[in-house]
């Protein structure tokens, strides 16, 4: 076996410098193609010019649900981390990167058969947001997608609790004024109807005059909304107390009622 280059032996870390650029843009469709995608770097070539460089290709294998979010998108991807990684190869002598390759991740579970099955007769099928492409939302949990491990900890507190809830879900106006919003979460409980919010999540850029303004179609029809911080709901243990005080939230709101 060839030795490896030293962009191969530092493979790991080139990516992940490579979504830290990113990431500081705010672009978190790339940084979720990087950090949630299984990488390798290969030698696909060489050229003897300047005293020989190794040509190399970054394949990235993304999990089908978040490749299906971004699949209408990939060559546009592929060329965004092309041209960002050129400022990170100035480090390398005689290297040359060729381009990256985005593929969905093969399924290696042999019960894919069954869940397939089940999928098309409609077990398993839901109307939760699919996002947009540019918000990706690449964590799923019991078939259900979420932006993030704050996101998934604090449905699994709900979850736990018996209260009636919606992660993720779509609300649209129709009319000439048509809208389409996906807040994190929306409680029903002793007749509040509760949006549940998770600010400072990795590389979310929405200022706070930006979010109240798209949660304007809830609002004005009596929905209450709630604000919480990521970093309260970064363990499950923290997201099940963060749980209980918007019980506590709710009934407040439903006693002044």
């Amino acid at each position: 076996m060839a030795d490896q280059t030293e962009l191969q032996k530092q493979a790991e870390g080139f990516v992940a410098a490579l979504a830290r650029l990113f990431a500081h843009r705010g672009s978190s469709m790339e940084v979720a193609v990087l950090a949630l995608g299984k990488t390798r770097c290969e030698v696909t070539g060489y050229d003897n010019w300047d005293g020989g460089t190794d040509i190399h290709t970054i394949t990235i294998e993304l999990p089908p649900p978040l490749y299906a979010q971004v699949a209408d998108r990939i060559e546009t991807i592929e060329q965004s981390l092309q041209e960002a990684a050129g400022q990170l190869l100035k480090r390398y002598s005689n290297t040359w990167l060729e381009g990256f390759v985005i593929t969905p991740e093969f399924a290696t579970d042999a019960s894919w058969r069954g869940r397939a099955k089940k999928w098309l007769e409609g077990k398993g099928v839901t109307n939760q947001g699919r996002v947009r492409s540019d918000n990706v939302a690449p964590y799923v949990v019991d078939g259900l997608l979420f932006r993030s491990m704050p996101e998934v900890h604090l449905y699994q507190a709900f979850k736990s609790m018996g209260v009636s809830f919606a992660p993720l879900p779509v609300f649209l106006r129709g009319g000439e004024t048509y809208r389409r919003i996906e807040p994190d979460f929306v409680v029903f409980r002793s007749g509040i109807l509760l949006v549940i919010e998770i600010d400072g999540q990795p590389f979310h850029q929405e200022s706070p005059a930006d979010a109240h303004a798209r949660l304007t179609l809830l609002q004005h029809e009596g929905a209450r909304v709630e604000r919480i911080h990521a970093d309260e709901c970064d363990t499950l243990e923290r997201a099940s107390d963060v749980a209980n005080r918007i019980m506590q939230v709710i009934e407040k709101h439903a006693g002044q009622r």
